[in-house]
């Protein structure tokens, strides 16, 4: 009996357009059953053609799809690889490895960039993501030619297993309160961590933490530990002031004024 992937084979050497899928193949690990999903999957919008019914064939949809599915897949595949973290630290991980630069990166190391169709007119923030969007894409395409699980296959043996140091990336999740420190020592504002609370309950310790920049609370983290708990909040107090030059102008205005009454006292 002849196999479905033998079938595929076939059918794909007897296109006019083999070549690019031959390659799509290598990167994919298997051979496409619906060529047309991956054909569509590479197809930016400045080279959008024309459907039968006169409308606009890029690869957004699939982008879209993908998107939604690429995040399901990590979510799960981090879930049962680290059974004992929290929902902080997965949330953080999984938002490290779908982001935008993460997928660009991807795309151009596993050779998708190489078979993209696009007329070089990228000018917008988003275009500048043609590739990553691509990847993206191409999950929609695999989620709707193959389904789920051979999605979770591709991203575990091709993206994580070849291409990214899940440990390494993991790792670097834990460094919120390191990137804190730097960047107060940078503007040498004043700052702490103080416990605001700890708590048994069922046995079980829970404590929360806050972090005061010259004597404004950016940020709060609850965690099992007084290190989780610390890491959330130097993670949220990073977010806010990554965000709010505002905020950090008024932080430079109060140390000032730190500073001046210091100086005024010792006189």
């Amino acid at each position: 009996m002849v196999t479905q992937n033998l079938i595929d084979r076939i059918r794909l050497f007897f296109r006019k357009e083999k070549e690019p899928f031959l390659l799509l193949k290598d990167i994919l690990g298997f051979y496409p059953h619906n060529i047309s999903f991956y054909r569509t999957a590479l197809q930016h919008k400045s080279y959008a053609e024309t459907n039968d019914k006169g409308g606009k064939v890029n690869n957004e949809r699939l982008e879209f799809l993908g998107d939604a599915v690429l995040e399901s897949v990590v979510s799960d595949i981090i879930y049962n690889q680290y059974p004992d973290k929290q929902e902080g630290f997965l949330t953080n991980l999984r938002s490290k490895l779908v982001k935008r630069e993460t997928l660009n990166e991807l795309a151009s190391k596993m050779g998708i960039d190489k078979l993209v169709l696009h007329t070089g007119r990228v000018t917008s923030a988003h275009n500048s993501y043609i590739n990553g969007n691509a990847f993206e894409a191409l999950i929609g395409a695999i989620y709707l030619d193959r389904g789920y699980e051979l999605c979770k296959s591709f991203v575990t043996n091709k993206m994580l297993k070849e291409h990214i140091n899940l440990e390494q990336i993991a790792d670097s999740e834990q460094n919120f309160k390191s990137l804190l420190i730097e960047w107060c020592q940078k503007y040498q504002f004043d700052f702490q961590f103080v416990m605001t609370e700890e708590k048994v309950s069922n046995g079980i310790p829970t404590f929360k933490a806050a972090v005061i920049v010259e004597g404004v609370k950016l940020g709060e983290g609850k965690g099992f530990s007084k290190k989780e708990s610390h890491q959330n909040a130097a993670n949220m107090a990073l977010s806010i002031v990554r965000n709010d030059n505002a905020l950090v102008n008024q932080l430079v205005d109060i140390k000032k004024d730190r500073r001046q009454n210091k100086s005024e006292k010792q006189k």
